[in-house]
């Protein structure tokens, strides 16, 4: 295919060429209609380029295949089968991807350290989880994803179950064997569903980690507006093979999806595409070595250190890890990676990716260059040099693997659907989890429904809370409170 056209772009642009007249949603009509106020602030372009799927870009049967030759450019792109473009974020990519491969009340192995859009999926369609631990950093308080031979004990445990998925690489940029784990699958007939969602930039650059689709994943999903040119909520997953049908995997999309596709994200995803075909390693040749300088220069500040692959990887570790996620331990600074990302917003006006009670992270892009990573340098240096205003840090009380990892004793449905009861964190312990507990970022539960929690799991909660965690998705943010399950 001709990988230098961009059929979104060129509809959009055939659009206006033709002065078409909508007497169609979207109501601003081409942004006539938008306050000016309003338009001050998000320009011209923004309207004028949110036009209908159907009916706008395409006529009302889409005769053109406008989107359809867009999404087949990106499957060629990246070695995929099938590529598809959601509008509502990987969130929703990887929920399709999962009820393309179980349904209600079968079995799925799911890695413990999956994203809270995951859990969801659970919650929404009844499967029953068959956890698959990550491998623990006891030392550094980590989880890096799951091992092929966590997978392959899994299965052993569970051969009913229908499939599997792993998420790689992880927020903190620690990546799994994709290789070795889809081969256990594969023996087994059963897919790999990848949630790549940190890893949309993999397939454009030999120094980055192994693409989930050259590893012989058969569904991986990406968010493109993570370490791509995608705008927010943009996703692509792909597919390969024949253990996962396309139009299985098209309708369980439709099932979820909008009707109303924002062509915004459409075009965005359509020119990163392109972009990253004609330019994508030359840009990320850059983007290494500005990583690279970056890292180093970050290492030489009192008191940091920037964990690399001795710290990351190897066995009983990662695999792999992405350089572009610049992970900086600040324990021995004696502060929280809470605070220490409060005050560089602040008095820097810098926003940081992870932050955690130890650590703080800077994920860097092809977009990034000698200016961003100059700030970045001379944030965390000035931090440094006023780190003794941010002590003492309230302290968080990590739990060991053993206590971190509650047993799931009801399916995540029943439990969140079930009965429930808001009890004090103090009366909760024993008590069954009837909603999600997630610290965020990264986004991934600590709790999820259906486990039964301890005491040791509710006071990591409630230490971190008071030292800067944000809980967002629970029923009381502060934690001081818990819903569980009712005891009959």
């Amino acid at each position: 295919m001709d990988q230098s056209k961009a059929p979104v772009l060129d509809a959009l642009a055939d659009y206006h060429a033709k002065h078409q007249t909508p007497f169609t949603p979207p109501g601003h009509k081409q942004g006539r209609g938008a306050d000016p106020r309003v338009l001050a602030v998000l320009g011209d372009a923004v309207f004028r380029a949110d036009v209908l799927a159907t009916s706008g870009l395409d006529d009302r049967t889409s005769s053109q295949g406008v989107l359809e030759e867009a999404q087949a450019l990106m499957a060629e792109a990246v070695g995929a089968d099938h590529a598809f473009f959601s509008t509502c974020g990987s969130s929703l990519s990887v929920k399709s991807a999962m009820l393309s491969v179980a349904g209600p009340h079968e079995k799925l192995l799911v890695g413990r350290d999956a994203h809270k859009s995951v859990v969801s999926g659970l919650i929404l369609s009844g499967i029953e989880p068959a956890w698959v631990d990550p491998q623990w950093d006891a030392e550094r308080h980590l989880a890096h994803p799951p091992a092929p031979e966590a997978f392959e004990a899994a299965f052993a445990d569970h051969p009913d179950a229908r499939g599997a998925l792993v998420t790689t690489p992880t927020p903190y940029g620690t990546c799994s064997d994709l290789a070795a784990i889809a081969e256990v699958c594969h023996r087994r007939d059963r897919p790999l569903i990848v949630d790549e969602a940190w890893g949309a930039h993999l397939p454009f650059h030999p120094g980055l980690p192994t693409w989930a689709m050259y590893a012989g994943a058969d569904v991986c999903v990406t968010s493109v507006h993570k370490m791509g040119s995608g705008l927010e909520q943009s996703s692509v997953f792909h597919l390969q093979g024949d253990l996962v049908r396309p139009e299985v995997l098209r309708s369980r999309e439709d099932l979820l999806g909008t009707t109303s596709p924002n062509v915004l994200m459409y075009a965005a995803l359509d020119g990163w595409r392109r972009q990253m075909v004609e330019h994508g390693e030359t840009l990320y040749d850059r983007a290494l070595a500005l990583a690279g300088e970056t890292r180093d220069r970050v290492s030489r500040i009192d008191g940091v250190r920037v964990n690399d692959r001795d710290d990351f990887c190897g066995p009983g570790r990662a695999a792999d890890m992405d350089p572009l996620q610049i992970v900086i331990d600040i324990s021995a600074w004696e502060i929280t990676g809470y605070r220490a990302a409060d005050w560089l917003r602040a008095h820097h006006r810098i926003n940081l990716h992870v932050t955690d009670h130890r650590r703080v992270s800077a994920q860097l892009t092809h977009a990034d260059d000698a200016d961003t990573a100059e700030a970045l340098v001379a944030g965390l240096t000035d931090l440094s040099a006023h780190r003794a205003e941010l002590r003492p840090a309230r302290p968080v009380e990590v739990p060991p693997p053993s206590t971190l990892r509650l047993d799931q004793v009801m399916l995540p449905r029943d439990a969140f659907f079930g009965r429930t009861e808001q009890v004090p964190w103090e009366k909760a312990d024993g008590r069954i989890a009837a909603e999600m507990l997630t610290p965020y970022p990264p986004g991934i539960p600590v709790v999820v429904p259906g486990e039964r929690l301890n005491g040791d799991v509710l006071r990591y909660l409630r230490t971190g809370v008071r030292a800067g965690m944000v809980v967002p998705d629970a029923v009381d943010t502060e934690v001081t409170s818990v819903r569980v399950v009712r005891d009959e």
